[in-house]
């Protein structure tokens, strides 16, 4: 399963590089989610995959009766989720406010406003 995990993860480090390299703002911000969700799927690899009991010790116990999963990497990605996903619709409102003003959504094509 790690074998599978980390191609993904490759295929998605290379496919978000691939697109923020594009002149396209709408592919900009694709590949920056695909960044973001090979990191989160990077953390939750590192983080064991594991078929384990929540992290929960019972009244009364000094140890939980088996091994148990490890609570920190799955916060933090739950975190990076919510995160990503409100910087990406951020980026898309102002990806349609700059669309309105510039009628293009190239970067090359688009005017340098001066003061």
């Amino acid at each position: 399963m790690q074998i599978i995990l980390a191609v993904v993860i490759g295929l998605l480090y290379a496919a978000g590089v691939y697109l923020m390299l594009r002149r396209n703002i709408v592919k900009l911000i694709i590949g920056v989610s695909f960044l973001g969700h090979a990191t989160n799927l990077l953390i939750f690899t590192v983080g064991n995959l594991s078929r384990r009991a929540a992290a929960l010790i019972p009244a009364g116990a000094q140890l939980p009766p088996e091994p148990i999963a490890d609570p920190l990497p799955q916060a933090l990605i739950l975190t990076a989720i919510v995160i990503g996903f409100g910087a990406v619709s951020f980026a898309i409102v102002l990806l349609r406010g700059l669309y309105h003003s510039q009628e293009s959504d190239d970067l090359d094509a688009m005017r340098i406003v001066e003061n």
